[in-house]
């Protein structure tokens, strides 16, 4: 079965640094697109970056936009989100997905924290 699994999360000072991963199985990897999503206590599900299945068209938030870069290896199975610049309102829970605009499959997520 179709499985995502985040790592790289944590608590991070403003300014700083982050790099969230995702594991993907059970599915094609390289046939299919890769999102990262957040949400943030009492807000929506925000779409925060996406990447087609080879790397050519990347989507980024305008929250993020700048600061955040979204990149691929199909080789491993893996979509990685590296997070510069963190600001207080990055704080969420960051969940891979399935997809590039509709999100069939998520993964149980990575908890990010970006306080001093």
């Amino acid at each position: 079965q179709v499985q995502l699994v985040e790592s790289g999360g944590g608590l991070a000072q403003p300014g700083g640094s982050l790099r969230l991963s995702c594991a993907a199985s059970g599915f094609p990897f390289s046939r299919y697109a890769m999102s990262w999503v957040r949400q943030a206590p009492g807000k929506e599900l925000e779409r925060v970056s996406g990447i087609v299945a080879d790397s050519s068209e990347t989507y980024y938030a305008d929250s993020v936009k700048g600061r955040f870069t979204i990149s691929r290896d199909n080789a491993k199975n893996t979509v990685y989100l590296q997070m510069n610049s963190l600001k207080p309102e990055d704080t969420a829970i960051y969940r891979c997905a399935r997809g590039y605009t509709q999100f069939v499959y998520s993964g149980q997520g990575t908890q990010v924290i970006v306080s001093s």
